[in-house]
């Protein structure tokens, strides 16, 4: 007996041997992390964590990069597909209709010329709202042997040369909403599923094909993907409004025992705001750190 309460504790540390706190989360959710890296370091098979892109990985305020890349590029070329413009503005922007809409509106063009505008936006607009915390996270996770892959309801090819770069995973792990491809033009045929509220999920068992250890997210779009985890599941500043139905989406993973860490994301000075001062979008809620 004494071998073995010797060699426990030991085992113990190994399976911890290459975790690091992340900077900028709170002790519980460190300790959160050091447990779950410590329960999966002997995980056989494939070991898959997946991530939400806007809000979670990158910040979203005012605007989602996909709508303002958008809107930017609308602006300057009113005749690219005005009457997809006109359809989508009304429609709510984390709904089904519209995430297609904005990829019938990058219908036409090539996957690198869209790849290249996403960058060039990034680059403009949005090159400090990486979230470091998040960085930092996904860099322990590929140490400790697992698979990251980015699952977002914005257009596919206009999220992945940044997001690879910026977190350093193939292009090919940035899953968005797809469209098919003919002569090195992207149609508007959507293939199937669309990545957002259940479609997440789906999407994981179609492109993916394994169960995530961890899912992390940040709004109800998110949920199915999250509650798909087996191992942690980890929702970033998550909502607080709550209906005479149904609980907030903070209280919900409060219940559910998720882990919840809080990134500061606000309006930035000199922000362009296309999408909201010449198109009408509504802006997203501003979230400082409690």
């Amino acid at each position: 007996m004494k071998r073995y309460a010797i060699f426990f504790p030991a085992l113990l540390i190994a399976c911890a041997q290459n975790f690091s706190e992340v900077r900028g989360f709170p002790p519980e959710a460190n300790n959160r992390l050091r447990e779950f890296f410590q329960k999966t370091a002997g995980e056989p098979g494939r070991k898959v964590a997946v991530f939400d892109g806007d809000g979670t990985v990158l910040g979203q305020v005012p605007h989602y990069l996909a709508d303002e890349c958008m809107y930017k590029y609308a602006e300057a070329h009113p005749e690219k597909h005005p009457a997809v413009i006109r359809e989508i503005k009304p429609q709510s922007n984390v709904s089904i209709p519209y995430v297609q809409g904005r990829v019938r509106f990058f219908a036409g063009e090539s996957p690198q010329k869209i790849r290249d505008l996403g960058d060039e936006c990034f680059k403009t607009d949005y090159s400090t709202k990486i979230y470091p915390q998040m960085k930092a996270l996904i860099q322990l996770l590929k140490q400790n042997g697992f698979e990251v892959w980015i699952v977002t309801a914005s257009p596919e090819a206009l999220y992945q040369t940044f997001l690879s770069r910026e977190l350093g995973l193939a292009p090919m792990n940035i899953l968005g909403v797809k469209s098919v491809v003919r002569n090195d033009v992207l149609t508007d045929e959507m293939i199937q599923p669309i990545p957002q509220e259940e479609g997440k999920r789906h999407a994981i068992e179609t492109f993916i094909q394994a169960q995530p250890l961890l899912a992390a997210g940040n709004s109800r779009g998110d949920r199915e993907m999250i509650e798909y985890s087996r191992g942690l599941r980890m929702i970033v500043n998550p909502d607080t409004k709550q209906t005479a139905t149904e609980p907030s989406l903070a209280q919900y993973a409060k219940q559910n025992n998720w882990l919840v860490v809080h990134i500061r994301d606000v309006e930035e000075q000199n922000f362009p705001g296309i999408s909201s001062k010449k198109f009408g979008i509504r802006k997203n809620a501003t979230h400082d750190v409690p």
